[in-house]
């Protein structure tokens, strides 16, 4: 630490003095510094490097199949289309084959809907008020319906029956909030329609089809048995706003098929079709193809890109710019030239076996005289129709071999990793050296100071004695006159 008054007593600028000696002492420490900053700059580096590699790496890999999946099925893509969209709509999943069908939809896919009596059923509604007014237990139970009218047979599924308690003397409103109250899975659903003819009960099943028709007894005037020809206060009646389930009906290429639901998955191999309206007597077109380039093109475009950005960096953190006499922060590095050196025989990867279709550039992906990568796409499409699986045999081989080629670099024991460990521990050893030369230098300048201090008692010491000695001489006899 600085003292401002050193120098004070003699008059000399010993505090100047001890700052030019300070700054020759340091000049270790500065050396020091300078080397540190510049490790942590190639650290800064290499974790760039690092992270464009990684990032190529994660693309390569984009390359390879799946547990359980071949290069083949990677790349390809179905696509299903309805020629009249609002006869139905289609999509695929796994499994689709590319073919051409003939779609009739004959009847679409309907929930059950009971509805009670309206004022003009007049003995229907004096069975429903005697029925409220004496209450019970309402059964609700869902089942499935078969045969064919009048010899309808209805089977309970025991597991989704509604048992419902209703008061003696309740309303209607009471009965909806009944059911929906016990419905909480929403199995069926109650509702009021207050119409011309007066207020009606509407008891909604929540799935289409046949195998979700309602039956409801145990309570007058709230009675429905599906069974048969159907009977019960309750109607499933069109005309009084109830509706019948029903199956969804249909064609493809002639061949008859149900559904209980208007989405239809199973029937084709891999689609899914969602029907919207009949068109009986006018089939519509349904077309699943194959695609098998667009999957393949934007994988090997986003190869592409990440090998670009990966070069440039790598071209950059290299480069010494005569103009500017400044280098690239691994201008010379080893561990970046190496890198270099190993992206670009990845390249060179060749598939193996039969096929015409050996390394990238035979499939339309060319080194240009920059050091990147473009992809031409006319080539790859021609390459695909000529040979599908030998392309992705060899897109998944080249993806192989920059994952697995690039693990060495990126990777925990890679090349990289290991630079950036050993210059972080050089870190560590500068700053082991630096702590050292501090404490020199606290007692180098502590030194200076106890010197300097008694240089300048000293010097005003004898200043003091010079000053005493001309003045007494000044008084003697005669000092005066010369």
């Amino acid at each position: 630490m600085a003292v401002s008054s050193l120098g004070i007593g003699s008059g000399l600028d010993l505090n100047g003095l001890l700052t030019n000696l300070m700054q020759a002492e340091q000049q270790p420490l500065l050396a020091l510094q300078k080397k540190e900053a510049s490790f942590q700059a190639r650290i800064s580096a290499l974790g760039s490097l690092k992270g464009a590699l990684s990032s190529l790496q994660t693309s390569a890999q984009g390359f390879i199949p799946s547990t359980g999946q071949t290069a083949a099925n990677k790349y390809a893509a179905f696509k299903a289309s309805v020629a009249d969209t609002s006869i139905a709509t289609a999509s695929v999943s796994t499994g689709a084959v590319a073919g051409n069908y003939s779609l009739e939809v004959s009847a679409l896919a309907q929930s059950h809907r009971l509805t009670s009596p309206d004022n003009t059923d007049i003995a229907g509604k004096a069975a429903l008020t005697a029925g409220l007014a004496a209450g019970g237990t309402l059964k609700i139970e869902l089942g499935a319906l078969t045969g064919t009218s009048p010899a309808l047979a209805f089977t309970a599924d025991g597991a989704r029956e509604l048992n419902v308690t209703v008061a003696a003397g309740a309303t209607l409103e009471n009965v909806r909030d009944a059911i929906n109250a016990a419905a909480t899975d929403g199995r069926v659903s109650a509702t009021i329609v207050n119409g011309t003819n007066g207020q009606q009960l509407v008891l909604s099943s929540n799935k289409t089809g046949t195998a979700n028709v309602m039956k409801l007894s145990g309570v007058g005037g709230l009675d429905f048995d599906p069974a048969g020809a159907g009977s019960g206060t309750l109607s499933q009646a069109a005309a009084n706003g109830g509706q019948s389930a029903a199956d969804a009906a249909f064609k493809l290429n002639g061949i008859a098929a149900t559904s209980s639901s208007n989405t239809v998955s199973g029937v084709l191999d891999g689609v899914t079709l969602s029907l919207l309206k009949t068109n009986v007597g006018t089939p519509t077109n349904l077309t699943v193809t194959k695609d098998s380039t667009t999957a393949l093109t934007t994988t090997i475009n986003s190869f592409v890109k990440a090998y670009n950005d990966a070069t440039k960096l790598m071209k950059d953190l290299g480069l010494y710019d005569a103009t500017t006499k400044k280098a690239g922060a691994l201008q010379g590095d080893s561990a970046l030239r190496g890198a270099q050196g190993q992206v670009r025989s990845f390249l060179q990867t060749a598939a193996g076996g039969t096929s015409a279709y050996q390394t990238l550039s035979d499939i339309g992906v060319s080194l240009e005289k920059d050091g990147t990568l473009k992809l031409d796409s006319t080539k790859l499409s021609k390459a695909v129709e000529a040979d599908y699986a030998g392309v992705t045999n060899l897109v998944s081989t080249v993806g192989t071999a920059f994952k697995n080629g690039l693990e060495g670099l990126v990777g925990t024991s890679g090349n990289i990793t290991a630079a950036t460990d050993s210059a972080n521990r050089l870190i560590k050893d500068l700053g082991k050296r630096q702590s050292a030369l501090l404490d020199r230098l606290a007692q180098v300048e502590s030194r200076y100071r106890k010197q300097f201090s008694a240089l300048d008692s000293l010097v005003a010491n004898m200043n003091k004695t010079s000053n005493y000695l001309t003045q007494q001489l000044a008084n003697l006899p005669g000092a005066s006159s010369n």
